[in-house]
């Protein structure tokens, strides 16, 4: 599923794999390309709006991150289109 985020102005798609498990209490999710972008839900619609909510708060946690590792750096930002897999 394609995602758009926002970032300084750019905006950046991307799809990753979902993958849902059906377990007893429902469902868990995960995508394969993003480690620690897991969730689950009592239904798979449930974990899907889950997931997508996981996947924003990792990527937006990452750029925190990253925001404080190069604080006071000077830089060069760029956006980075990847194809292929």
């Amino acid at each position: 599923m394609a995602r758009a985020f926002r970032y300084d102005g750019f905006v950046d798609r991307m799809t990753l794999t979902a993958v849902y498990m059906k377990v007893q209490e429902g469902y868990i999710a995960f995508t394969e390309e993003l480690p620690g972008a897991n969730s689950q839900g009592a239904t798979l619609g449930e974990a899907r709006a889950n997931l997508a909510e996981a996947v924003r708060m990792v990527l937006e946690a990452n750029r925190d991150l990253a925001e404080e590792s190069i604080l006071g750096t000077d830089v060069i930002r760029e956006p980075l289109s990847v194809s292929g897999a």
